[in-house]
């Protein structure tokens, strides 16, 4: 689909940049994008990608927002404190960009339910805090020879890499087993996941 005039005007400062264009601006409205996990990291990653204008956000992500969430997790707020993640994700990227087409999924990437969410999009984002959530996903992004942009943190620490199948190794190449010792929770800071969301932003 062609930009609109309203689209012009308010994409028009990033539309200056170069190599990016009005090409480039239509592009991302024409395409579509997963977002596994929209909490600390895959929140601000998915606001940025809303506000640059991607046509279209698949949200996945499972479980009610806590108050551990809030410190890191800008999509969430005091008053969604036991609802569904994803609700809040929803609402406020609408009203950030009422423009873009959101699909969302209410649950965590799983076995059953990665490979119609790989299907549905051109480009993966994973921001799965747990390995095994993210080498699922690998495999998939492999098999569908879609291109993941995975992205990580720990304390004041990120790890960024971006998997082009048959072009780059592959997350399972870099990491054989799940690391021993690895846990769900970890020590973490709101800006370093924010810094590395919007890296991963970048990156996509």
């Amino acid at each position: 689909m062609e930009l609109t005039d309203r689209e012009r005007a308010i994409y028009e400062w990033q539309i200056w940049v170069n190599g990016l264009g009005e090409t480039g601006q239509q592009k991302l409205k024409n395409s579509t994008a997963l977002v596994t996990r929209v909490g600390g990291l895959g929140g601000p990653l998915a606001q940025s990608l809303a506000a640059a204008g991607l046509g279209k956000l698949i949200l996945a992500h499972g479980g009610n927002t806590k108050a551990s969430d809030l410190n890191r997790q800008v999509l969430q707020t005091h008053d969604q404190l036991g609802k569904p993640r994803i609700e809040s994700c929803r609402r406020r990227l609408l009203e950030l960009n009422p423009r873009i087409e959101i699909e969302t999924c209410g649950e965590n990437v799983t076995e059953e339910n990665v490979r119609g969410l790989v299907s549905g999009a051109d480009l993966i984002f994973d921001c799965a805090p747990l390995f095994e959530e993210r080498l699922l996903l690998n495999r998939e992004c492999v098999r569908q020879q879609k291109p993941l942009v995975d992205a990580a943190m720990f304390e004041m620490e990120g790890q960024l890499t971006t998997i082009i199948p048959g072009q780059t190794p592959c997350l399972a190449c870099l990491y054989p087993e799940v690391p021993p010792g690895w846990k769900r929770e970890f020590p973490v800071i709101g800006a370093v996941s924010a810094t590395m969301a919007n890296l991963a932003a970048l990156e996509g």
